[in-house]
Order: structure tokens, then C-alpha cells, then sequence
């Protein structure tokens, strides 16, 4: 397999500003954080980033995101380091670019352009790929002015791959055919989609969710011995992968979905409707957590907000708690004063690992029915999850086929594409 590069048109990492404005009652710490997430969005896109900027208002100016004298400093930083662009962590509305590209006369990209690049790039079956272009097509349909007035003076390049290159000579009336297009297409993929989720009915169907980069993808390979591609890298997955699973003679459907993310745009939830039908129509879902990250409780609300909004944050649902072997927890404050020839005689904090067993009395482990804490990379407890899952399939199962009565008593795994 050809691995796809994803840097710009011309062979060269793009380099870029990040610019994010925090409000008040947000902390500098949160704003880091997301800052750090923005920066990982822009690396898996292939830009390389030089520099930040962030500043504290209730809401970003109406015309210009910035205050006057944070852009200023922003031309300034940009003029000194030459990057290529400058990424906002928010949208930016088409008055908003357009007062931007003058007064900085660079690229700019906002949160939602930066994800739709690197779907284009990770897009693999027709689905997605047409469910991709339509998002494109319908973030750049308010913003044509500006598109198509200065496209055809850029080399391309990170934001501006996809709809804007190929058409630079199209107005909006050919736009909105294109879209029209498009839905109608979905349309067909759709209804192809529902026959075969229906000849499905007869099994019960797990489908793992989750923030992008938790360990979904590897956990799927993990549990049906297969082989999709996963990366450390956000959103490394964007197609629906479904796998027949056969857990002690109870058969059931296991589906790697597309990760969650803070401000996913709306377009995209919109285009992926049809694959996000996996998650709604679901019997069983899999939540998987990066433990490791700092802010995994905030993943958590925002995948539960997504599951709200698909109504689907009722369903049974597996708490799996992921890639423990990098969890640690503060050293107890009892820890003994070191001496140092320098410092003299100070405290030191030493993060501490905490057992299985000392996770599992946490609160976390009573987040639902059912959590289960697990490293897939190290294989570390995955006998508990299968366990967890078999028992809710089964009981599941049951509902579907009352008089079901395994042939043997054995616990055997099989799994097959599907």
C-alpha cells in the first residue's frame, strides 16, 4: 500500500500561526489544551506550526476575531517568521476572511477548513469521499467571492485542495448544481446503505464511538483480528468499518465509527448522516476513552453531546477506559523531601502509576453499568472486555432468538469481514 503524503501541492510543509481567543471563564490551561488539539489537526494536515497567539475576550470581534492590538501584533509576527498561513481555532465568517487576507495578505484557515482537508485526505471509499466533497462544496459555497477571486494567484497547498482548484471557473449557480448533485448521489448510497443495514437485523450491532485518536481502530483490530488502518494521528479513519464477529457461537456486528470532535463542523455532521446511521441504529455502543489525555472528561461530555443529538445516548453502553499504561496519577503528598548540591532539600512530585485494581475503585468505574479499563496496545485486560461485551450481545441475542441454546459449552472467537 502507497502511504498518502499529506503535505501541500508542492512537496513542502506549510508553516502557520495558530490564533484562538479564550473567553473569560475559560482557563489558560483549557486554552492550551485546545490550542495543542489545533496544533495536532494541523500536523496530521501536514503544516508545520511556528508560533501562537491568544487573547482573552467574552466573544471574537465581529469584523476582525482579534482585538485591535492582538492583530496587530499577529501582522507583525506574521511579516517576521514568513509563514504561509495563519489557522484559527474557531470559524470565521466570510466577512471575517475576507477583513483577514487584507490586512495580513496570507492565507487564512479556519477550524472547520483545517478538517475538512485532512478528511479529503483520509477519505477511502466513494461514500466518503462524496460525503467529503459535499462539505467542501457546502463550507465554500457562502465564501465563493473570496475563493474565487485570488485561488487561481495561489499554488495550492493545505485548505486548498478539493472543489476550490479543480473549479476555479464555476459560478454559484454551477456550485449549487454540484451540491444538489452530490445529495442526490448520498441519496442512492443511502438507500443501498439501509437494504444492507436491514439483511443486518438478525444480529446484534455494536458500534465503537468515541473521540477521534482514543484507540477505537486498534481496539477493532484487537477484538476481530483484522487489519485497519490505524494511526496516531486524528480522525486516521473516516470510513464506517464493519466486522462479523462469532463470540462462544453468538454471532454479532462490531463497527469502527468516525471520531468525535470538539467543534466538528456542521457540514460534515450533515454529509455523514448516513454513516453516523451506524451509531443510531446500534443495539450496543463502545465508548472508548483516552484515560491518558488530560482533558479526557471534556472528550467525554462532547462525544455524550454528539450521542444526545443522534439520540442515541440511551443505548446500553461499555465505558472502556483506554491505554492505561499511560495513565498516572500525583505522588501522595507524604513523598520524602530529596537533597539536591543546588536546591537544597525540596519536595518532588513523582507520578505513580496506579494498579488495575486501584482504577477500578475510582468513580470512573461508575460512570455507567458497565466500564472496563484496558491498554489495547499493551493488550492489557482484554479478556474482561470481551467478556463484557459477550455478556450484553448475549443478552441482546436472547431477545431476538428466545429459545437459543449454545450447541457446546466453549468460548471460541472468530471474525470475518462483512
Amino acid at each position: 500500500m502507497i502511504e498518502k503524503k499529506l503535505f501541500s501541492t508542492a512537496g513542502i510543509p506549510e508553516r502557520a500561526i495558530l490564533v484562538a481567543v479564550s473567553p473569560q471563564r475559560q482557563t489558560m490551561a483549557q486554552t492550551e489544551e485546545y490550542l495543542n488539539e489545533l496544533e495536532f489537526l494541523a500536523q496530521t494536515s501536514g503544516i508545520v506550526t511556528i508560533g501562537r497567539i491568544t487573547q482573552n475576550l467574552e466573544r471574537p470581534e465581529r469584523r476582525s476575531y482579534l482585538g485591535k492590538g492582538k492583530l496587530e501584533d499577529l501582522k507583525q509576527m506574521v511579516e517576521a517568521s514568513g509563514v504561509d498561513m495563519v489557522v484559527f481555532d474557531d470559524d470565521l465568517t466570510p466577512a471575517q476572511v475576507r477583513f483577514l487576507e487584507a490586512e495580513l495578505k496570507i492565507k487564512i484557515l479556519d477550524r472547520s477548513l483545517l478538517i475538512l482537508n485532512i478528511f479529503s485526505q483520509r477519505a477511502q471509499s466513494a461514500q466518503a469521499k462524496t460525503q467529503v466533497e459535499l462539505a467542501q462544496y457546502q463550507y465554500l459555497l457562502p465564501r465563493l467571492t473570496r475563493m474565487w477571486s485570488h485561488l487561481s494567484k495561489q499554488k495550492g497547498g493545505v485548505g486548498m485542495r478539493g472543489p476550490g482548484e479543480k473549479e476555479l471557473e464555476t459560478d454559484r449557480r454551477i456550485v449549487n448544481d454540484r451540491i444538489s448533485f452530490l445529495k442526490t448521489k448520498l441519496d442512492e448510497i443511502d438507500k443501498q446503505n439501509v437494504t444492507r443495514r436491514k439483511n443486518r437485523e438478525q444480529l446484534v450491532r455494536i458500534a465503537l464511538v468515541g473521540y477521534t485518536n482514543v484507540g477505537k481502530s486498534t481496539i477493532l483490530n484487537l477484538l476481530a483480528k483484522s487489519e485497519v488502518f490505524a494511526e496516531n494521528k486524528l480522525f486516521a479513519t473516516v470510513d464506517s468499518t464493519v466486522r462479523k464477529m462469532v463470540l462462544n457461537q453468538v454471532p454479532f456486528l462490531l463497527t469502527d465509527t468516525v471520531g468525535f470532535i470538539r467543534k466538528l463542523p456542521t457540514h460534515l455532521i450533515e454529509s455523514f448522516k448516513s454513516t453516523l446511521d451506524e451509531v443510531r441504529e446500534a443495539d450496543i455502543l463502545v465508548h472508548v476513552v483516552d484515560l491518558s489525555h488530560t482533558q479526557f472528561e471534556q472528550q467525554m461530555d462532547v462525544v455524550q453531546g454528539i450521542l444526545s443529538d443522534l439520540k442515541a445516548v440511551d443505548k446500553p453502553t461499555i465505558f472502556v477506559f483506554n491505554k492505561i499504561d499511560n495513565y498516572k496519577i500525583e505522588a501522595p503528598e507524604e513523598l520524602p523531601d530529596v537533597y539536591d548540591p543546588v536546591l537544597g532539600w525540596h519536595s518532588i512530585e513523582v507520578p505513580v502509576k496506579p494498579t488495575l485494581e486501584e482504577l477500578k475503585a475510582t468513580y470512573m468505574n461508575h460512570q455507567g453499568r458497565h466500564a472496563v479499563f484496558i491498554s489495547a496496545t499493551e493488550k492489557t485486560n482484554i479478556g474482561e472486555l470481551r467478556d463484557l461485551i459477550y455478556k450484553l450481545v448475549l443478552e441482546k441475542h436472547l431477545t431476538i432468538f428466545p429459545n437459543w441454546l449454545p450447541v457446546i459449552e466453549t468460548y471460541d472467537t472468530t471474525a470475518e469481514q462483512v
